[in-house]
């Protein structure tokens, strides 16, 4: 405490600051905050608006880590016109009891929220949003992604160790959001088999669930109170939330137990946009059935239609517009052209039927596990010079200059479908001929040994001899799941940064010599991880996202090469700059083909 006040005690004598671009802490929360006070003259304040009680070592601890209030301009403004009329000079004075309440009571209200439901799957409701957060960011709105259950295999990890979809991650960037955290996605559902889903709550493993258990246990029991819990938190902390459905918000059969679209919109007494893919047939069959199925007290809720991904002229869809907007009452708030942007893809099915990507004459074989996961880790790859074939037979690893081995769900199962259909010993064959990277699930598999012997992966008790690429053994236990987030640098080549993020089940005890990276840890010593044998050409990490940065990928594609051709990685950049301008870029399109003023009255964030 006394810490605290010395350093508030300076920032009252330096006075109003403004945003600080030379912070080391401006992106902590949003772009654009003020950093008059980094150090809160109200702390600790014990307002649960703003913050939480934790029990720490040596008693009770106040955390207001989520706390935005304090980084306001308007906020800070007041508060320094009240020190200079009431002549403070101390942190310590009783007085800023009443200079926070008269702050809070001035500038403080509960954020709102705004829904976005789509009339079909795939119907763009992920961009929608994310075009809607930067849209909204960009006005100078405080915004917020929220999607309080979402079922995909693509995850990554928040700051504070916590696991959530990919998308809610990127929406976050959208909104200026430097670090995402859980309460964006409080429920993430993680198929293991056809029926059976590992249940995320908070960015934490809760319980296996099949689909009877979810709806009729896990929903009406602590479900409804979840998604209560992390939307109000968020609607405490901004000025919009903006929240994504999931699949159709009009499943009748199981509609009286739905937490993830209307269900969801009412317990954030949110307002709903309804967005319809144009480029499926019967778009606008989708869109006045889906309204029609909804009963009417939910239905009232939908203020705005947005139909999505027109390709061609958007004018053309104008008498259509209109007519849907006579036979639904809702208006038609934007006619959004197709946009070409190179943004991550939510889940698998932006996979399904695809072979081939690129143009690049070097062929990259990505092996297609049936539980391939984080398959978003290959994005960076498609931006190079290089084509990428999807393997899942011996006849596609014909004429590869490479393979990756990326992560999947469930080890064990994966790499016995991989023996099943010979894949297996064709890659031996190919070892130390060309390069061969294996990540997470695909790193274990290049070990020695698989050891299943408590049949967490597979369901039977049993050790299995792995490609034996490296001197590694990988052991399953119960339960014992790793969820970290790392930055770092390469071990190998010219060094140069990387970022990642691991999630796995399974501990390796690695006795390879040779790290391919070496990972920051604070005050200590860089901890070697992953495995490298450069005159065998094969690579091994636990890190997803290892390709974003420019390091890694150069590195890997240096030992590519096409009838001795290699691979020109001149251009390679950093993913994320490469994600910022197309979320730019995305609202552009969006905000160039809908009414703006109109989605800010739906948002009710208009003054």
């Amino acid at each position: 405490m006394e810490k605290i006040a010395k350093k508030v005690n300076e920032e009252i004598q330096r006075g109003w600051l403004g945003p600080n671009l030379s912070c080391p802490y401006h992106p902590a929360h949003f772009t654009g905050q003020d950093c008059s006070f980094c150090y809160c003259p109200f702390f600790p304040c014990n307002d649960k608006t703003f913050g939480w009680e934790l029990q720490g070592r040596h008693g009770p601890v106040w955390n207001c880590s989520d706390c935005l209030f304090i980084h306001r301009t308007p906020v800070v403004k007041f508060i320094y016109s009240e020190i200079e009329r009431l002549g403070i000079k101390d942190a310590k004075d009783p007085r800023f009891d009443d200079i926070f309440r008269d702050a809070k009571a001035k500038f403080w209200k509960k954020g709102k929220a705004l829904m976005v439901v789509g009339a079909t799957s795939d119907a763009g409701k992920s961009v929608t949003v994310a075009a809607i957060c930067r849209i909204l960011h960009n006005k100078g709105y405080l915004v917020a992604p929220f999607k309080s259950q979402n079922m995909s295999l693509n995850s990554k990890v928040t700051r504070a160790g916590a696991e959530i979809a990919m998308i809610q991650v990127l929406q976050a960037k959208a909104a200026g959001i430097k670090n995402p955290d859980a309460h964006m996605n409080p429920i993430l559902l993680k198929p293991k088999g056809d029926t059976v889903s590992q249940v995320m709550v908070c960015g934490k493993p809760f319980a296996d669930y099949d689909v009877d258990g979810y709806y009729n246990e896990f929903v009406p029991g602590p479900g409804i109170g979840i998604v209560k819990e992390h939307v109000e938190f968020l609607k405490d902390r901004y000025d919009c939330v903006v929240m994504e459905g999931a699949g159709s918000p009009a499943e009748i059969n199981i509609y009286d137990r739905d937490i993830a679209n209307m269900g969801a919109a009412n317990i954030a007494d949110a307002n709903v946009i309804l967005v319809v893919n144009v480029e499926w047939g019967g778009s606008f069959a989708y869109a006045i059935g889906t309204v029609e199925l909804i009963p009417e007290n939910d239905r009232k809720r939908i203020k705005g239609i947005i139909l999505n991904n027109v390709r061609g002229d958007t004018k053309k869809l104008l008498p259509g517009a209109e007519e849907l907007e006579r036979l639904t009452g809702i208006p038609v708030i934007g006619i959004i052209p197709h946009a070409d942007v190179v943004l991550p893809s939510e889940d698998s099915e932006a996979l399904r039927g695809v072979r081939k990507k690129g143009e690049g004459k070097s062929l990259i074989g990505v092996i297609k596990f049936p539980r391939m996961a984080n398959f978003t880790d290959l994005d960076p790859l498609f931006l190079e010079d290089v084509s990428t074939v999807f393997v899942e037979k011996v006849e596609d690893l014909k004429g590869v200059d490479a393979i990756v081995m990326p992560g999947t769900k469930n080890t064990v199962s994966d790499y016995l479908w991989m023996q099943e259909k010979g894949l297996d010993k064709e890659i031996k064959k190919l070892w130390k001929k060309i390069p061969i990277v294996g990540i997470c699930g695909g790193y274990q598999m290049m070990g020695k040994v698989l050891d299943d012997s408590n049949g967490i992966e597979a369901g039977k008790k049993a050790v299995y001899e792995g490609l034996g690429f490296f001197d590694n053994t990988t052991t399953f236990g119960e339960y014992a799941k790793q969820i970290i987030q790392n930055e770092g640098k390469l071990a190998v080549g010219n060094g140069g940064e990387i970022t990642g993020y691991e999630l796995h089940m399974g501990i390796s005890e690695v006795r390879e010599k040779q790290p391919l990276v070496l990972l920051d840890r604070f005050h200590a010593d860089p901890l070697p991880e992953g495995s490298v044998r450069e005159e065998d050409l094969t690579f091994g990490t636990y890190q997803h996202g290892i390709f974003d940065k420019p390091a890694f990928r150069k590195y890997f594609l240096s030992f590519v090469k096409h009838n001795g051709e290699p691979v020109n990685t001149e251009g390679a950049e950093d993913y994320e700059a490469i994600l910022e301008e197309n979320l730019q870029k995305l609202a552009d399109v969006f905000a160039e083909n809908m009414d703006v003023e109109k989605l800010i009255e739906i948002a009710g964030v208009k003054e």
